[in-house]
């Protein structure tokens, strides 16, 4: 076989997700959504911590002044080393007790791009929004129930997201200040056909890796016409996401769920909520962190903001 993954970390995460290379670290971090909790992988010693969140967090990325900047249920934070909250920057704008954050990143100018899930799945209920350096959050995207795949072209010109339930990947042309155009369709999945797109990386060449949920599956796209060009087969049927880590970036962490599965599911598919690498021949791209032009109001033990 031309891949070789391996199972590096045991994790048995309910719903692992957001795998994030910390290039000055040189380790991974990931989040189980539902435990919730922040995870800290070093693969040249196997140590492994877990820090507890307070809320059920979707997606988070590394900043400038350590810590993190994170998408939990009631909104976007910032959190510090140990996954505490700091700061509160702004409520979620979508319905919380429905509609909790899921997918996001960090892109190239150190925005944070976060979607979120429309828990009923009975419509296209969920957003998809973009905090800016000056800790904005804006509504950029809706009919979609679950945002997914967000990821950036290398020349940034292009950002990609997924709609996963709906099976679908989109690709929309960004301006330098964050603005998206029209989305288009770039691919179409079919469940029983290969696992529906989950979360995604580009790596250096543009092309877009896919986790394909209930797919056992990661698949790379061209990212002009949607073809699949490769895939890797995966000892979990629920894969998450991807991220590209070690010293070259040529390391391709996987995470995945074992969320609502049944006794008889996990006894086929035991591994679920483990975290897996595979070496691959071309290199991601250094994830980039955000950067904000100034901080709210730090909060007080009671969690209120400081006076």
């Amino acid at each position: 076989m031309r891949y070789q993954v391996k199972n590096v970390l045991a994790a048995q995460a309910e719903l692992g997700e957001c795998p994030v290379w910390s290039v000055s670290e040189q380790v991974l971090w990931f989040v189980d959504i539902l435990a919730p909790a922040l995870h800290r992988f070093d693969p040249k010693t196997g140590e492994h911590r877990v820090l507890p969140v307070a809320e059920h967090i979707g997606c988070f990325g590394l900043t400038d002044e350590g810590g993190f900047v994170a998408a939990l249920r009631s909104g976007v934070c910032m959190l510090d080393a140990e996954g505490k909250i700091t700061q509160r920057i702004a409520p979620n704008p979508g319905d919380a007790p429905r509609s909790r954050f899921n997918d996001g990143r960090v892109d190239r100018r150190g925005r944070f791009w976060c979607g979120s899930l429309w828990e009923p799945q009975d419509r296209n209920g969920a957003l998809l929004c973009r905090l800016d350096a000056a800790l904005n959050l804006t509504v950029q995207e809706r009919d979609i129930m679950i945002s997914n795949g967000l990821a950036f072209s290398p020349d940034d010109r292009w950002m990609y997201h997924s709609d996963t339930p709906n099976g679908v990947l989109y690709r929309y042309p960004i301006d330098d200040n964050g603005e998206i155009g029209e989305r288009e369709v770039l691919q179409r999945f079919v469940q029983a056909e290969g696992g529906l797109p989950d979360g995604a990386a580009v790596d250096s060449e543009g092309f877009y890796w896919s986790a394909m949920f209930d797919g056992s599956r990661v698949i790379r796209l061209n990212p002009a016409n949607g073809e699949i060009v490769d895939e890797i087969p995966l000892p979990v049927r629920w894969p998450t996401m991807v991220a590209f880590g070690g010293e070259d970036l040529k390391t391709l962490y996987i995470t995945s769920s074992r969320e609502d599965r049944t006794p008889e599911e996990l006894a086929t598919w035991p591994q679920s909520g483990d975290l897996f690498a595979v070496r691959v021949d071309v290199a991601g791209l250094p994830e980039p962190v955000f950067s904000a032009k100034h901080q709210p109001p730090a909060l007080n033990r009671s969690g209120q903001q400081a006076c």
